[in-house]
């Protein structure tokens, strides 16, 4: 089992508090977020673009792994992750994530690797853990 932890400090309440987030390993310290960030475009973090990072991080490692079981050592993977937050009633619901791959494997044939890339998306952790809807729409070149 591995355990990753993350921290929050928020300041202030609603629109005028100012938060703080960071990881376990220092990669992010102290970054800064808050409304602005979050439902504006002031420079900083928010949990939406964390939870972007983390989801295609998550399912290229993924499909990367999947890919080198299947024989395959070199090539390039890049995901964009788009996670999308709507009005819910009185708050609001993560309701999608968007994942947009763009993948050179020398040798693969189209079938397999859309095979590959859609248990990648099912087994990913971060796939799991979203109830939203997960898309992943994908250009191989050979």
């Amino acid at each position: 089992m591995t355990t990753r932890s993350g921290s929050a400090r928020y300041e202030g309440f609603g629109k005028d508090g100012k938060g703080h987030v960071s990881t376990q390993s220092g990669v992010l310290a102290d970054q800064y977020y808050g409304f602005g960030t979050r439902f504006e475009n002031e420079k900083g973090t928010n949990p939406e673009e964390l939870l972007a990072a983390a989801h295609a991080s998550c399912f290229t490692m993924a499909l990367s792994f999947a890919l080198a079981r299947a024989g395959y050592s070199e090539g390039t993977l890049e995901t964009d992750a788009k996670v999308t937050l709507d009005k819910d009633g009185d708050g609001f619901t993560i309701t999608r994530s968007a994942l947009s791959l763009k993948a050179k494997v020398p040798g693969i044939s189209a079938d397999e690797f859309e095979e590959l890339a859609a248990g990648a998306k099912a087994g990913c952790p971060v796939s799991k853990l979203f109830k939203a809807e997960i898309t992943l729409e994908h250009q191989l070149e050979n």
